[in-house]
């Protein structure tokens, strides 16, 4: 045996004992390559998205790809991901629609399929009528559509959607509950819809309908959280209104259960440094969200708590399966 033989003997031993030392791999540090951020929804949710990705891509020294998955409510997308490796490489831009899809039949599985990585945002649905109407706040509303002869046309994203749900909710604590008929507007949105009289109703985010109110051919009559929105600061919330109702979207992001806590961790890291800069800070004024950041283990008691709320009142409403 020569001698360059025994040395590259030695040199293959000498490594391989290093890889089972360390558990049958070298791991490379994370992340090593780009990041497949899964996009479930239009509008807001994707304008957020983008720019999110953008400046987490700058934390992480990787690409964070967002990448279009919609339909289902939501359920197309967490389908892709909960079919994915748990590597910290695939990863779903959130929202409360999580529990929605599930409690309403459109996924087998839950919120437990996914591990939380870090809330981003919330946001606070509003409701808008065309302004021919000439109805102005949630009485106004209320009298209108009690007097119709025939149904209120509600436009909603998809039967079981987020804005279902929050419009059955205000309905149903207005006692219209059978005056409304929904609509699912499709690939269509809320304020093109009512202008064209296909709808007389939606909820949806403010952002979408501030640029009609301040043309005035939109009036937004109430927003259903605790708290008014800057972008439509003038518009009272439901609650101020008489109308007991406290409903509002979270959004955040998450990856398939069993995802290495190393890669959680700089996510959270990547997604906290990006809710905090001037950037997403601006954009939140001038798109109608509010930045919210919570860190993983705070997100998920989050999502379980909201799950079970959610659960029950589409439990009420007559909407789960």
């Amino acid at each position: 045996m020569t001698f360059q033989t025994i040395f590259k003997n030695s040199l293959i031993a000498a490594i391989s004992s290093i890889v089972i030392a360390f558990g049958g791999a070298v791991q490379a540090e994370y992340p090593e390559k780009p990041v497949d951020m899964t996009v479930l929804f239009g509008g807001t949710a994707n304008t957020i998205a983008q720019l999110l990705s953008e400046l987490m891509s700058d934390e992480l020294g990787q690409p964070i790809v967002p990448v279009s998955r919609t339909g289902g409510g939501g359920a197309v997308g967490y389908s892709h991901v909960v079919g994915t490796a748990p590597d910290g490489y695939n990863i779903v831009w959130n929202s409360n629609s999580i529990s929605t899809t599930h409690h309403t039949g459109r996924v087998e599985f839950d919120y437990t399929a996914f591990t939380p990585i870090a809330r981003v945002s919330t946001e606070i649905p509003a409701l808008a009528v065309n302004a021919s109407t000439g109805w102005t706040n949630l009485d106004d509303f209320a009298s209108g559509v009690s007097a119709m002869d025939g149904k209120l046309k509600v436009g909603i994203s998809g039967k079981g959607s987020f804005t279902h749900l929050t419009s059955a909710a205000l309905f149903d604590a207005m006692g219209l509950a059978d005056k409304v008929a929904y609509i699912s507007y499709g690939k269509g949105k809320a304020p093109v819809e009512l202008l064209a009289g296909r709808i007389d109703a939606a909820i949806q985010w403010p952002g979408q309908f501030a640029s009609y109110v301040e043309s005035g051919d939109l009036n937004v009559l109430a927003v259903t959280g605790s708290e008014r929105v800057g972008v439509l600061s003038e518009v009272p919330t439901a609650q101020e209104q008489g109308v007991d109702v406290d409903i509002s979207m979270w959004r955040g992001l998450a990856a398939p259960a069993g995802t290495p806590i190393a890669a959680v961790e700089k996510l959270q890291a990547a997604a906290q440094a990006a809710v905090a800069s001037d950037a997403f800070q601006e954009a939140s004024k001038n798109i109608g969200f509010s930045p919210a950041f919570l860190n993983a283990t705070d997100f998920g008691t989050l999502i379980e708590s909201d799950d079970a709320f959610y659960g029950a009142l589409l439990q009420r409403l007559g909407l789960a399966k």
